[in-house]
């Protein structure tokens, strides 16, 4: 018999302005640095979905959403690069109160508007993923795993 297996649960925001989408240039935390992702983080323990997107909202962005404000944008089973399966759940949201701003200097060196139909070259791959999947409709996702299996 097989252990129950536990992902990892990620929680993204896809912010949407006009037909364009908030990313944030990575930066010193050891995962994805340099590349563009949408803000979001690991779910915390008691937290459900919603209101975990919406306290990443407020930690990296200094907005405050309200979780029934968000729509759901589709889920990502991803494989990371270090072997790690995860679990990353999209939800978009094209209201909130306050200015984004990059409330993470530590962790991220900037954040910027991008056309959804013209996105930087450098998204961490599962989060374009997770946006393509977005756009097309599509509420499920794969990512990494067929680097995984050819390994």
């Amino acid at each position: 018999m097989t252990e129950p297996f536990r992902p990892h649960v990620g929680v993204h925001l896809i912010i949407i302005r006009d037909n364009e989408v908030l990313l944030l240039l990575r930066a010193r935390t050891g995962f994805g640095d340099g590349f563009w992702s949408v803000p979001g983080g690991c779910l915390d323990a008691g937290e459900t979905l919603p209101e975990g997107a919406a306290r990443e909202a407020r930690e990296e962005l200094g907005i405050v959403i309200d979780p029934a404000d968000l729509t759901f944008g589709g889920v990502c089973h991803h494989a990371d690069p270090d072997g790690q399966a995860r679990i990353g759940v999209f939800f978009a949201a094209s209201r909130w109160a306050g200015e984004p701003a990059n409330a993470e200097p530590s962790k991220c060196d900037k954040i910027a508007w991008f056309d959804l139909d013209d996105l930087p070259d450098n998204v961490v791959t599962y989060i374009r993923t997770g946006l393509n999947a977005y756009q097309r409709g599509d509420a499920f996702s794969l990512d990494g795993w067929q680097d995984q299996r050819a390994a």
